[in-house]
């Protein structure tokens, strides 16, 4: 039996049009500030271009593509591991006769995508989404990282639980994300989608692209935060 390293890639979550029209975009916006790292713009750590749509009207749409697309990947990845749901809270749901049960992996796996969304989203939140492009020859990210750190007072930071990407592009040579200690490197594809946890045990860079620019979407899932999921202490 082979073992699980809790990366998964979903083909085409987005199809080669949209990812083009979003390239296309980000291309003739002015909004694009150089790539910052928990520690500020470092190019030596990351050297992109990024563009925050997530907050500007102009890009509601493409944050609503984006996010609908990652969360049907969100529900394949928790029926693949269901304890991302269930082993960091003890969750119940209804049941027959109105009684309530505990919510096991088996049941979890059971649910079709109108029982499990409400699930998922009561428990998880979508991150800010940044749209990036890495130049050909020159830009990546070579800092072996993880997106789970303590970098703000309000601990946002701390509450991710998934990062993802979406590849835009493809047509170029390198330029992968690799995963260090469970050492796989995951190819660019044009609307490929990657889920994976935040934390140290995937501890990943991203390599430089040769021959073209590299263009992804990229964003974390969120816990909810305790007031959401617990109500108001004391």
């Amino acid at each position: 039996m082979s073992h699980a390293d809790f990366i998964e890639v979903f083909e085409d979550a987005l199809s080669r049009e949209a990812c083009a029209a979003l390239v296309a975009r980000f291309a003739a916006s002015d909004a694009a500030q150089p790539g910052r790292v928990g520690g500020g713009v470092l190019p030596e750590l990351k050297d992109s271009l990024d563009i925050s749509i997530t907050g500007r009207p102009e890009w509601r749409d493409a944050e609503m593509e984006l996010n609908q697309a990652v969360f049907r990947g969100l529900l394949a990845y928790l029926r693949r591991y269901p304890h991302t749901l269930i082993a960091p809270l003890m969750l119940e749901v209804p049941g027959e006769g109105g009684a309530r049960h505990r919510l096991t992996a088996e049941r979890l796996q059971a649910m079709d995508d109108a029982t499990l969304s409400p699930v998922a989203q009561a428990v998880l939140r979508p991150g800010a989404i940044n749209l990036q492009r890495y130049t050909g020859g020159r830009g990546g990210y070579p800092y072996w990282h993880c997106e789970l750190y303590p970098r703000d007072p309000q601990n946002e930071t701390l509450h991710r639980h998934l990062l993802w990407t979406i590849y835009l592009n493809d047509g170029f040579e390198e330029g992968e994300t690799e995963f260090l200690y469970q050492q796989r490197r995951i190819a660019p594809r044009t609307g490929s989608l990657l889920i994976a946890p935040a934390a140290f045990t995937h501890t990943h860079r991203g390599n430089r692209p040769l021959g073209g620019d590299k263009f992804i979407a990229t964003s974390w899932i969120l816990f909810q935060r305790a007031e959401a999921l617990f109500g108001k202490q004391g």
